[in-house]
């Protein structure tokens, strides 16, 4: 160990002074360790543990030529961080957007060890994707693309070693043009890939199985505190694939979802979404990768250039992206009526944020915990891939609602352990901590 290293804080003071532009990486650090700091400043294992499980087993950095519909060369920059494969091969989505970039590829992966960790299953952490945006893009450049960040990226995978899903701007669409390429180059037909198309490995309920487990885990917090679903109003942010399906489940549940949004501002359903509501904006999201502002319907008002954290509602799901809940809207929610907090996208809230809403009294599920179905499912997409079988749609979602029932048990029994019984944060970080951690000091000094 580096000296001078003898608390958590000198262990965040090292890891911001050795890459000081990482400013995402050093957040998620920051929320973990913090969090388990009376452990890890008890213990010197556990801090030299801490230590190793900051560093990446292997960062890979690539460029990703492509040639335009006007047959112009463009260059963008393809990223594979292979956090940890203490646990199980490496897993986690790709991300194609255009603020990409290796802060932020450290901090998803970082973040995914520790939730694959709570899964209870035999997976290791990773993430990837490029500062390239799907967005504005026709099918055939999205392909070209794809078949390029493939071309490169298919010698670091493997479905024993490394195993990419799906992410913000990696829909369907992209994952099949990913996997063609890689069946193309590599000559086979593997579960390299998770979020394929039904019709050629992929899982049944894959693409709904974050949102679900989202709800499936708010389901949880809520019977610990003897409450239900039913009749209670959501504010969900975003408008993607976790969003939608988060509405979807909340909608089957009994709820009542009245927001979603996107970067240019939110629709707000007095009355709440309606099916039909849900699947118009699903249609103009996924079809035609139009706006919330051509969204057209009498129940619905548009909010432009606002966040939906000032209506009234009991509990709010985050399905965006980073930091989107800032101190000021946390505020806003509290004066909104809402008492459960539910992450649906990686790292929603700010540290002040989460600081707030631990120090009100909010029923708070961390994003590490609470939107862990995607990976769990893609675990499931792996098994039946090695198997050459195809579960049903009701074995794969009895399965998820397991995982997730499982995943809090274990945060809440860790949060009581150290006295704090509502604390998922605390109770996430450490149960995950102790599963990796002890895993890496039976491996060895790898």
């Amino acid at each position: 160990m580096p000296q001078n290293i003898n608390t958590t804080s000198d262990l965040i003071k090292f890891i911001k002074d050795r890459d000081p532009e990482q400013t995402e990486f050093h957040q998620a650090v920051e929320e973990v360790f913090m969090s388990i700091s009376s452990i890890l400043d008890k213990d010197e294992e556990a801090l030299q543990t801490a230590l190793r499980m900051v560093e990446p087993e292997r960062s890979i950095i690539f460029r990703v030529p492509w040639i335009d519909d006007n047959g112009k060369i463009q260059i963008n920059r393809g990223y594979r961080v292979q956090f940890s494969s203490t646990l199980g091969p490496y897993k986690g989505g790709l991300r194609f957007t255009d603020n990409v970039n290796l802060s932020i590829v450290k901090f998803l992966g970082f973040e995914q060890t520790f939730k694959n960790a709570l899964t209870g299953l035999p997976l290791g952490s990773g993430k990837g994707g490029s500062d390239f945006s799907p967005k504005g893009k026709s099918d055939n450049e999205v392909m070209r693309f794809c078949q390029s960040f493939m071309t490169e990226l298919y010698r670091h995978i493997g479905p024993n070693t490394d195993v990419p899903a799906g992410d913000i701007g990696v829909g369907g669409r992209e994952i099949g043009y990913l996997f063609g390429q890689y069946k193309r180059i590599s000559d086979s037909f593997s579960g390299v890939l998770t979020g394929k198309g039904e019709d050629f490995g992929g899982s049944a309920i894959r693409p709904e199985a974050t949102g679900y487990g989202v709800v499936f885990y708010l389901e949880e917090m809520l019977k610990s505190e003897d409450e239900d679903l039913k009749g209670k109003r959501v504010l969900v942010s975003g408008s993607g694939n976790v969003a939608q399906y988060t509405v979807e489940k909340l909608l089957q549940k009994g709820a009542v979802p009245v927001t979603m949004s996107d970067s240019n501002g939110y629709l707000y359903f007095e009355n709440g979404i309606s099916k039909e509501d849900l699947k118009s904006i699903m249609e103009l999201k996924n079809e035609k990768r139009g706006r919330l502002k051509d969204f057209k319907s009498n129940n619905a008002k548009y909010h432009d250039g606002k966040k939906p954290w000032s209506e009234k509602a009991e509990i709010a799901a985050p399905c965006a992206t980073q930091n989107e809940i800032e101190e000021k809207d946390a505020k806003r929610l509290k004066e909104s009526g809402v008492k459960y907090i539910v992450e649906g996208a990686n790292m929603p809230s700010t540290p002040e944020a989460v600081h707030f809403f631990l120090k009100n009294d909010f029923y708070f599920g961390p994003a590490k915990a609470a939107n862990l179905g995607g990976v769990a499912c893609s675990l499931f997409e792996m098994s039946q891939n090695s198997i050459r079988l195809q579960w049903t749609r009701n074995d794969v979602e009895e399965k998820l609602q397991q995982v997730m029932k499982n995943c809090y048990d274990r945060c809440r029994k860790a949060a009581e352990s150290i006295g704090e019984p509502k604390n998922l944060l605390a109770g996430a970080n450490l149960s995950a901590f102790k599963k990796v951690s002890k895993a890496m000091i039976a491996q060895g000094a790898v």
